[in-house]
This record gives C-alpha cells, sequence and structure tokens, in this order.
C-alpha cells in the first residue's frame, strides 16, 4: 500500500497544468487554464500527501480560494477517487 500511496503523490505533487486541465474535464470540474497553472504552482515541490486528511484540506482551501469553494469540493471527491 506504501508503494501505492508514493505513486500517486509523485504523480500529484509533479502535476502539469495540462494533465489537470484533463483531469479536471474527465470530472466535470470547471477549472480555467490560468487557474490550473495557479493550483499547479501551489502542489509542485511541495510533497503533499493527499492520503493525509490535514495536509489535503489545507491543499483544497488553497484551491477553494483560487476557484470556489463548489470547485474544491468536486477537486476533493477526484481526489478520493485516486486514493481509493
Amino acid at each position: 500500500m506504501i508503494l501505492f500511496q508514493k505513486i500517486v503523490n509523485q504523480k500529484i505533487n509533479s502535476l502539469k497544468y495540462d494533465e489537470l486541465l484533463n483531469y479536471a474535464k474527465q470530472h466535470q470540474i470547471p477549472l480555467t487554464e490560468t487557474q490550473a497553472r495557479q493550483i499547479v504552482k501551489l502542489i509542485r515541490g511541495k510533497n503533499i500527501n493527499i492520503f493525509n486528511d490535514q495536509e489535503r484540506l489545507q491543499l483544497l482551501k488553497q484551491v477553494a480560494n483560487i476557484t470556489s469553494n463548489e470547485t474544491a469540493q468536486k477537486v476533493n471527491k477526484m481526489f478520493m477517487e485516486f486514493i481509493q
């Protein structure tokens, strides 16, 4: 399980904005290119562990500041699909 977590976290932490836009489109999350770029800047190089509730919620608060609470909730739902 730890290997799986490392792989998922590595993917999240090295995400590119165009990949994020593709994931958003697949999960029907409204996200502009500018917002995707800002979110990627938040994530890159920070080694965020999305399996850790506190770290994920902190990130989602920052995502809500860039987008909206509704979008952050949809991003959380997408993250939950990744970690289950």
